[in-house]
């Protein structure tokens, strides 16, 4: 239980603006701001903030309060996890009373998700830098892909031992419950012996929009061809696939200042554009787009420029993503990297300044892009024509 005077605290250090302002891209008007309501869509803003009276409003559907309110009903938590989260954001200490046994028992899922998907992407951390097989395996992987350390440290990244069952067994030692391991999918059981789900791969952390740890990619670096190369966490009541983007939480404030959201496929091509100096872009992580993962966009920007690496039957099976972003009111614009590149391959070989330039100059709007590519295959055909 958090002490009241402690509640009292979190409630003077918090700034409304400030708050909504991480989740939500707000246009000053005057005194107060104005955005499109995060919990409806809309295309003309009805949604406003003002700061001295501390509570928001939307005129649309309805739904209004104060900070506390906003962070309850967006992040779908309770009330004294949106109070943990705002004396996070303030630096405020909570000292909580003792909770009994049975407080403990009943305490509550996602939280402790949450606990366990922090260890783990710290222990990942550290076992990519600081041990032996984290360093050769890992950490010269990484390193040879062209990333920087600086950016390594940025995203997180970290390393799961190749051994059966080390993360898992030194989880347990720890006291985390072998129940949450097992449903957040880092442990994992067969013919009833335990193992790590991620053993042998570089561990890409996937933060939710308030950058709490909510699952992870992973990537193979051992030659088995049975193994599929990325594998994700499951979806559990903290990661739910198709309201999620990777690199959502890093992006969000590029994306709202400049008003753009470039729109890749995979983990490196995100990790890649950051390190070029590009950080308005988020992956679907290998994904059909869904309407929750274009209403995230949506809290951030209207405008969205999808980067494609060329594949045509891959373009042509994403039209009915765009569709989506087009039904909820969007702007989408198109770029094709040659043959052969994809976003990746590209940000490692051009400067900052040539990357954004090569984006900006081959930039197409998705109905010219579109028609130019259904002519190509029907220039020879009057009937598909």
């Amino acid at each position: 239980m958090i002490p009241k005077e402690t509640v009292e605290k979190i409630y003077d250090a918090t700034r409304i603006e400030e708050v909504i302002g991480d989740f939500v891209s707000l246009k000053k008007k005057g005194a107060d701001y104005k955005a499109c309501c995060p919990f409806h869509n809309e295309k003309t803003p009805s949604f406003s903030v003002s700061t001295t009276k501390g509570i928001y409003k939307c005129f649309g559907c309805g739904e209004g309060g104060n900070a506390i309110d906003f962070v309850m009903r967006h992040e779908t938590s309770s009330y004294p996890e949106a109070l943990r989260y705002l004396a996070s954001k303030y630096g405020i200490e909570i000292v909580e009373k003792e909770l009994s046994p049975q407080e403990k028992e009943s305490a509550d899922q996602k939280e402790s998700l949450f606990i366990i998907h922090n260890y783990a992407l710290n222990y990942f951390k550290d076992y990519l830098f600081e041990q032996q097989e984290g360093k050769e395996v890992g950490l010269s992987y990484l390193r040879k892909r062209g990333y920087t350390d600086e950016t390594i440290h940025k995203f997180q990244l970290g390393y799961c031992p190749s051994k059966w069952d080390v993360f898992s067994t030194e989880a347990q030692e720890k006291g985390y419950k072998l129940s949450y391991l097992k449903e957040s999918g880092l442990t994992k059981e067969k013919n009833e012996k335990l193992y790590d789900g991620f053993r042998g791969r570089v561990m890409f952390p996937i933060l939710g929009v308030t950058g709490k740890c909510i699952g992870f990619g992973g990537r193979i670096l051992s030659s088995d061809t049975k193994a599929p190369k990325y594998i994700n966490s499951p979806e559990t009541s903290i990661y739910v696939k198709n309201k999620v983007l990777y690199g959502i939480f890093e992006a969000k404030r590029a994306m709202a200042t400049l008003d753009n959201c470039f729109l890749v496929e995979g983990y490196t091509d995100v990790v890649s554009f950051f390190q070029a100096g590009v950080e308005n872009v988020v992956a679907s992580s290998g994904t059909s787009l869904t309407d929750g993962q274009i209403k995230l966009i949506k809290r951030f920007t209207n405008n969205i420029t999808i980067l494609y690496d060329g594949d045509v039957a891959g373009i042509k099976a994403s039209f009915r993503g765009i569709d989506l972003i087009l039904a909820q009111g969007l702007n989408v614009k198109v770029v094709l990297f040659p043959e052969g590149e994809d976003p990746d391959s590209m940000a490692k070989k051009m400067s900052s300044e040539d990357l954004k330039e090569f984006i900006k100059q081959n930039s197409k709007d998705f109905i010219l892009f579109k028609s130019e590519l259904l002519a190509e295959e029907t220039a020879n055909d009057p009937v598909k024509k």
